[in-house]
């Protein structure tokens, strides 16, 4: 085995740790999505009746891998996550309750995205960013955990394809600044630049 190989199976191993590290084990057990219809009813108002939100300030949670949209409500009820709406929303959710509105949400399908052609520039930058990262500033790419479509990893790894840019970056933003805790993101995002994290959210929310 050279070198070469060597070095490519050790960056996959790191890259891999990365990811584990950074969203851990899946959530909970099983939610049953008949059970969650009734139950996403206060759902509806921010992130639509299918999980696909109309306003840019609200994420789309339609066909998020599973359990990864229960394993966010039960980060507001701990308030590991901190946001007044969504703390009040979850007060009284049992961990079923959880469980049944990730799994009526994760049965639909994302709504599609697209960028105007203004924009190909700094979605070919962020294109550079997600599929290969920023080696001189130790950031990995993107994909590597979300997939190249960005569909995300089954039970690990989240979907960010098709997602509002401008959620995207106030996300990365909370992981830059540290006001949203998550040790691994918070050092990726600190070493990107304003401009880097609105091309690569840009590009993710091209992606289909």
């Amino acid at each position: 085995m050279n070198i070469s190989t060597i070095r490519k199976i050790m960056t996959f191993g790191l890259i891999l740790g990365l990811c584990l590290t950074i969203f851990g084990k899946p959530a909970f057990g099983a939610g049953n999505a008949e059970a969650g219809k009734s139950k996403a009813a206060v759902c509806t108002a921010c992130h639509g009746p299918d999980g696909n939100s109309t306003i840019a300030e609200f994420p789309k949670i339609a066909g998020q891998i599973p359990g990864y949209v229960a394993k966010q409500l039960a980060a507001y009820k701990t308030g590991e996550r901190a946001n007044a709406i969504m703390a009040g929303l979850v007060l009284a959710m049992t961990e079923q309750d959880m469980l049944d509105i990730d799994a009526y949400y994760a049965q639909f399908e994302g709504s599609k995205a697209s960028i105007d052609e203004s924009e190909l520039v700094a979605a070919n930058r962020g294109q550079e960013i997600y599929r290969h990262g920023l080696s001189q500033f130790s950031v990995p790419a993107c994909m590597a955990c979300h997939g190249p479509s960005g569909h995300g990893i089954p039970s690990r790894y989240p979907k960010v394809s098709g997602q509002f840019k401008e959620y995207l970056v106030a996300a990365l933003t909370e992981f830059k600044s540290g006001v949203r805790v998550n040790e691994e993101m918070n050092t990726i995002a600190f070493r990107l630049s304003a401009q880097q994290i609105e091309d690569v959210a840009l590009y993710m929310q091209a992606l289909d």
